[in-house]
């Protein structure tokens, strides 16, 4: 079975259009999943390339309404979770988020500060609706733990390639980490941060897909780039990441 590759762009940087045509040039690059990302000023888990992508997103007058609309153009042609920092969600109501995501055909949420326990209480009224709230797994939690963060996974489970923020380029040995995951849950497992063409491969083995975030979204800030040339570039990298992952 091939394994599969979720893209992370920000929602609406440079602007609306370029979003969905970036998607949707993505959905035929090899991309099986879009992580749609909700701009937010204080974007923890996020290196200074996404923070970066960010706050360029929010001085341009970024609208919660705008990644609605994208994502009603996009997601029956690409797999679109939503992902951002719960003090969004928490601010509108988990089921506004609900309703809306329903409304524009998205899959599910991406929430890194949501913790686990808190996570719970928000779990019923996602699956009634049929969406997924990603379970994150990070190299440092102990075994019980893990137990715990994915007996409720569901669509994929997150393992963090290491412990800080995206984009870094740090390595941790995964192995153990893995193991433990499968003894506790059949949910695919996919890699995220520090994934670009160079580390891709390596960072793949032993698991099921690769999330790639800041590689992307750093051709995205480009400014020397024009539209069709970031998107060609993204595209073109995707393409060249999905099949190093299958080699």
């Amino acid at each position: 079975m091939s394994k599969k590759l979720v893209a992370y762009i920000t929602t609406a940087y440079p602007d609306r259009n370029f979003t969905v045509d970036l998607a949707l040039a993505l959905s035929e690059s090899g991309v099986d999943s879009l992580e749609l990302g909700i701009p937010f000023s204080d974007p923890l888990a996020d290196g200074p390339i996404i923070e970066e992508a960010n706050l360029r997103t929010l001085q341009n007058g970024f609208k919660l309404e705008t990644l609605f609309d994208i994502s009603k153009e996009i997601a029956f042609k690409i797999d679109t979770l939503w992902m951002g920092y719960f003090n969004t969600f928490y601010h509108k109501g988990i089921p506004f988020f609900v309703n809306q995501a329903v409304d524009s055909r998205v899959s599910g949420f991406i929430i890194p500060d949501l913790p686990n326990e808190e996570s719970k209480l928000y779990l019923p009224i996602m699956e009634q609706s049929n969406l997924a709230l990603i379970s994150f797994v990070a190299p440092t939690s102990p075994k019980e733990r893990i137990k715990e963060l994915v007996e409720n996974s569901k669509k994929f489970i997150y393992l963090v390639a290491y412990a800080g923020i995206t984009g870094s380029g740090a390595n941790e040995d995964l192995k153990d980490t893995i193991e433990h995951i499968r003894e506790y849950s059949q949910t695919p497992i996919y890699v995220g941060f520090g994934v670009n063409e160079k580390t891709a491969k390596a960072k793949s083995s032993g698991v099921d897909g690769v999330i790639v975030g800041s590689a992307f979204v750093k051709i995205l800030l480009d400014d020397s780039l024009g539209y069709s040339q970031k998107i060609k570039e993204i595209s073109v990298m995707a393409k060249n990441i999905k099949d190093l992952i299958n080699s």
